[in-house]
């Protein structure tokens, strides 16, 4: 069963360019791993201090991979000095 994910960020004010680094540097060793179906950053127009990811793996396992990544590793110890906020939600694709 394939998991999909919406990861929302807000950036602390003055960090938008160091999140957006931080979490660019996500996507291309993410979307190289087993079991990853997509992966995309996207930083809103109206409102550059907000991120979201949107993730999608075959399954558990896959997904578990990434959260043991050396790149998820990196992100995971780097990003709460420059994020205001950060949640999650779990996404059921129709169709």
């Amino acid at each position: 069963m394939t998991i999909t994910k919406r990861v929302t960020f807000i950036a602390k004010e003055g960090s938008e360019a160091k999140m957006k680094e931080l979490l660019s540097a996500m996507v291309v060793p993410s979307k190289a791993e087993e079991g990853c179906m997509f992966y995309e950053i996207f930083q809103y127009e109206n409102n550059r201090r907000k991120f979201m990811a949107i993730e999608t793996w075959e399954n558990e396992a896959a997904l578990d991979g990434h959260k043991a990544s050396t790149h998820y590793a990196v992100y995971k110890s780097s990003y709460e000095p420059y994020c205001n906020d950060k949640y999650s939600d779990e996404l059921e694709v129709l169709g």
